[in-house]
């Protein structure tokens, strides 16, 4: 069992789709706390509706996303910082519900964690998808 994580950061919005669907993912969580971006077709709404149309489930679990204080360190360079806030954050009651939904969900099939950065190790995902593999022991694939 494999727990996909994808940035789509350089990346258009259909590479993005077809890179979930060449490993088999049939669910994305997108795991931002605001599902808007600039990008082109990576809004919640447009993207919901593209993978929908790509066979590819959608879930927005806004509350696994990282407190604007963590997203502005990240933005920054300063990882260390992002990660130590999105750790307090992970110990609110609807982040850690949210994270129970998100485990189930990766239990139950082929799942991807979506988030802006490109580099897996600069973005809270790859903590959310530790915390899923030390519950099911699943493989993290970075997409």
């Amino acid at each position: 069992m494999k727990l996909a994580t994808i940035g789509y950061e350089r990346e258009t919005q259909g590479a993005v789709i077809q890179r979930l669907k060449d490993a088999g993912v049939e669910v994305l969580i997108d795991v931002r706390a605001v599902a808007a971006s600039r990008r082109a077709g990576f809004s919640k709404t447009l993207l919901s509706a593209s993978l929908n149309e790509a066979g590819i489930g959608y879930v927005h679990l806004r509350q696994l996303g990282t407190p604007k204080p963590g997203r502005d360190a990240a933005r920054k360079g300063r990882i260390a910082e992002m990660r130590e806030i999105f750790e307090a954050h992970m110990s609110e009651p609807a982040a850690v519900l949210e994270l129970a939904k998100a485990t189930e969900i990766a239990r139950a099939g082929k799942a991807a964690l979506l988030c802006y950065e490109a580099d897996a190790a600069g973005c809270h995902r790859t903590i959310l998808a530790g915390r899923i593999r030390d519950a099911i022991g699943c493989e993290i694939e970075n997409l």
